[in-house]
C-alpha cells in the first residue's frame, strides 16, 4: 500500500500501518513547527534516537528530509 507524506511516497504493508504513518507524520510535523524536541536535548539527539527505532518512523523522517 502506498501513501504520500510531505509529498513523498511511503510504502506500508497494511492499512493499519498507513494510519500509524499518518499519526507519526502529524507528530513530526508538530515538532518541526514548534521546534519541540523534548525530552531530548536537541533535534539531532531526537533524530538519532528515532532513527534507531527503524520502521515507519524512519520512512516518515526521510519524507521530511530529516535523515
Amino acid at each position: 500500500m502506498k501513501l504520500k507524506i510531505n509529498g513523498r511516497p511511503i510504502s506500508v504493508r497494511f492499512k493499519s500501518d498507513a494510519v500509524i504513518a499518518q499519526r507519526v507524520a502529524a507528530h513530526i510535523q508538530r515538532r518541526i513547527e514548534e521546534d519541540d524536541w523534548l525530552p531530548f536535548q536537541s533535534k539531532k539527539e531526537a533524530l538519532e534516537s528515532w532513527q534507531k527505532l527503524g520502521g515507519i518512523r524512519v520512512q516518515v523522517l526521510r519524507a521530511y528530509d530529516l535523515i
